[in-house]
């Protein structure tokens, strides 16, 4: 039987309820010293002892699957498998580093990202052709900080998600009462919303008796002046859309200090990434007013995660819902742990969240056999995939198209594929699952990481060989899958 080492998740657990080691081991019945080796992984974690634990903090076993390592070990091979660096490291060393010295793998992860953004910077400023380093290694890049920034929070945000609940609370926002009453909220911070949408203005007249008449720029969504504290509305925006872009400048007028303290956590390197993780925790807050978590989560798990259903129910396109439902990840109230995912028709990956085991590649894109890029040939159709990685981890992914426009003939639009996938263990709770032979290994398709550090062999669809392995090529042979890989390597 495989040992269990939990330490940095207890430890995360414990520091979570404010409890010393002292009183948790009280709580499980054991001895702070054998508590101290479980936390420090010089002792495995037993059964009994898990059995207290998942009683004494209202957590499912599955809490400590080791989702933190699994993404850390991939990251880290990842690292590992460049073949600039020229190195040649053992899979089981790149594990113990990730599960030993969680800090030291992330540092080495930072500083392989930081030394080829470094390499990308030479090769445009040289033609790649200098051999010297131009200037200073460039700071990362801000989109893929925020990125980290909510991807090590496995994308819950405790602080933000419960001070929206509470205020949707505490302002009676409920379903067909959202536009009303964040209106109403707004115009108690001086905030007035001006919309051009068929019917009343939300606004009304200026206090002169004018009329607001000016019209966004149809690239503008919404448009928030600080001197006039109004808030002007697209009238592109469908109804849940409007709500949105209301509830994101309510979390900037309301909770503006939180969202700074939060920004300010995240060891962020300059403005660029400090205003888009601002936006982000802004977003998070949006949707967290207007999708209160207990509501959500409970209603979520009675519709069995029809994402199409609660679209409807709540009145948010189906992104937002997607969206959501990888966040609920709140401790005693957990719902199915999702990675969620957007690309667009190039295979660029605009977003990416995970509250999963599951791990994003940042180097030779994805997976061409990912069910995310069969839904873009069937746009508006739910496409289910059961699929298997390298390392035997199986998850079961739902994929979908959504399109943007500008409501008018002639200016190109917008579409993409979201992608929302769990662990295949938890896809009996989606109604997606049904009819399906979940058991069956015959039903999985292997997909990886991204061809250039996926070790598949005899794949059909890759594009490119895999880094620090060798090719066994033969002139008076020729394979189905292009690359074959030297096993031996």
């Amino acid at each position: 039987m495989q040992k269990t080492f939990v330490g940095t998740r207890l430890r995360e657990l414990r520091e979570e309820r404010a409890m010393s080691q002292v009183e948790l081991a009280r709580l499980l019945g054991i001895s702070p010293s054998y508590l101290n080796q479980i936390e420090h992984n010089s002792r495995p974690l037993t059964v009994p002892v898990l059995l207290r634990i998942t009683e004494a903090f209202g957590v499912d076993a599955g809490f400590f699957a080791a989702h933190d390592v699994t993404r850390l070990i991939a990251e880290v091979r990842e690292v590992l498998s460049d073949g600039t660096i020229g190195l040649k490291v053992p899979a089981t060393d790149a594990a113990q580093l990730a599960e030993q010295l969680p800090q030291t793998a992330h540092a080495l992860i930072t500083l392989h990202r930081r030394y080829r953004q470094a390499n990308e910077r030479l090769a445009a400023l040289t033609g790649a052709r200098g051999p010297e380093p131009v200037g200073p290694a460039p700071a990362p890049m801000p989109d893929e900080e925020v990125r980290d920034f909510f991807y090590q929070r496995q994308n819950y945000v405790g602080e933000l998600d419960e001070a929206a609940e509470r205020l949707a609370g505490q302002i009676g926002l409920t379903r067909g009462r959202v536009h009303a009453v964040l209106v109403e909220r707004l115009a108690y911070h001086g905030v007035r919303v001006h919309s051009r949408e068929p019917g009343p203005d939300l606004a009304g007249p200026r206090d002169d008796g004018r009329e607001l008449d000016h019209e966004l720029d149809v690239d503008v969504l919404h448009h928030f002046d600080p001197q006039t504290r109004v808030l002007t509305l697209s009238s592109h925006l469908r109804p849940g859309q409007r709500a949105f872009r209301m509830a994101l400048q309510l979390a900037f007028t309301e909770f503006d200090d939180l969202v700074t303290r939060l920004t300010d956590e995240g060891m962020l390197s300059g403005p660029p990434a400090r205003t888009l993780t601002r936006i982000g925790l802004a977003n998070y807050f949006a949707a967290a007013l207007i999708l209160p978590y207990d509501v959500f989560h409970t209603t979520s798990e009675r519709f069995r995660y029809d994402i199409e259903r609660l679209s409807e129910h709540f009145g948010m396109g189906f992104e937002t819902i997607c969206h959501r439902l990888s966040t609920l990840q709140r401790p005693r109230a957990r719902g199915v742990p999702f990675s969620f995912i957007r690309v667009d028709r190039a295979g660029n990956m605009s977003k990416r969240q995970s509250a999963t085991g599951f791990h994003f590649s940042r180097a030779g894109g994805t997976c061409p056999l990912w069910n995310v890029y069969e839904a873009l040939a069937a746009p508006g159709k739910i496409h289910t995939q059961i699929a298997t990685m390298p390392d035997g981890r199986s998850y079961f992914w739902i994929a979908r198209t959504v399109s943007r426009g500008y409501g008018r003939f002639g200016r190109p639009g917008k579409t993409f594929a979201i992608g929302l996938g769990c662990e295949l263990r938890h896809a009996s709770r989606l109604v997606y699952s049904i009819g399906l032979n979940l058991d069956d290994p015959a039903a999985a398709v292997p997909i990886g990481i991204g061809c250039k550090v996926c070790e598949r062999v005899g794949c059909a669809q890759r594009a490119f060989p895999q880094i620090g392995r060798s090719l066994a090529l033969d002139e008076n042979r020729g394979t189905f899958a292009p690359y074959p890989a030297d096993i031996n390597s």
